[in-house]
């Protein structure tokens, strides 16, 4: 008989509801994210049971094994998902049964689910994304420190290239000495970040 299945899914745990052909909602499954309570459970279900769930920060694993029990998840936008459940009262069965009525009348507002390999690579990107942006901020340090000493660059288009490195080596004496310590500590670790960066890029090309 066929299956739709909604998870209302958290940090420590999950809700499932079934909906069969009739619309009619079982009982709600609380299972925990304990690894191997959660396969279990997935075992439990009927072969190829489609499954919704909502897209959480904690969402990647479940959909990992949600794949490896050979079933089908489908991620909706969760903001989305609960204007059309029209649900004024909020409970952990009332979204998950809400979710698998979505999925069984084919109105799930649903996200693409990249493929397992391609969800990994993304760590890339974000990490590229998150050292850069650790970078900036350094940056924007440095260019602090030395507005509040009245220190201002002129004709330098990059703090931090060749001639703004000349530059900085030259302003760091007139700064007082913490400052200058933190600013140079500053310097080494953007150097740092800047290899980090480097060798994610090598690994992205």
């Amino acid at each position: 008989m066929p299956q739709w299945i909604g998870c209302d899914a958290h940090k420590k745990f999950s809700v499932f509801v079934a909906v069969d052909e009739r619309g009619k909602a079982s009982h709600a499954v609380r299972v925990e994210h304990q690894r191997e309570v959660f396969r279990a459970y997935l075992e439990s279900l009927p072969a190829q049971s489609e499954i919704a769930l909502e897209s959480m920060g904690s969402w990647y694993w479940l959909v990992d094994e949600m794949e490896r029990a050979q079933h089908v998840p489908h991620l909706t936008n969760p903001l989305e998902a609960k204007k059309r459940m029209g649900k004024p009262n909020k409970t952990d069965r009332l979204d998950a049964r809400g979710l698998g009525i979505l999925l069984r009348n084919g109105t799930l507002p649903e996200c693409w689910i990249p493929p397992g390999e391609l969800r990994d690579q993304r760590e890339l990107l974000r990490t590229r994304m998150a050292l850069r942006d650790m970078r900036i901020k350094l940056k924007l340090r440095i260019h602090a420190a030395l507005d509040r000493y009245g220190l201002q660059a002129e004709g330098i288009s990059d703090l931090f290239g060749k001639s703004g490195r000349v530059y900085l080596a030259e302003a760091a004496a007139e700064l007082p000495s913490e400052t200058r310590r933190m600013v140079v500590t500053q310097l080494g670790a953007i150097d740092e970040l800047t290899e980090k960066i480097d060798a994610v890029e090598k690994r992205i090309q």
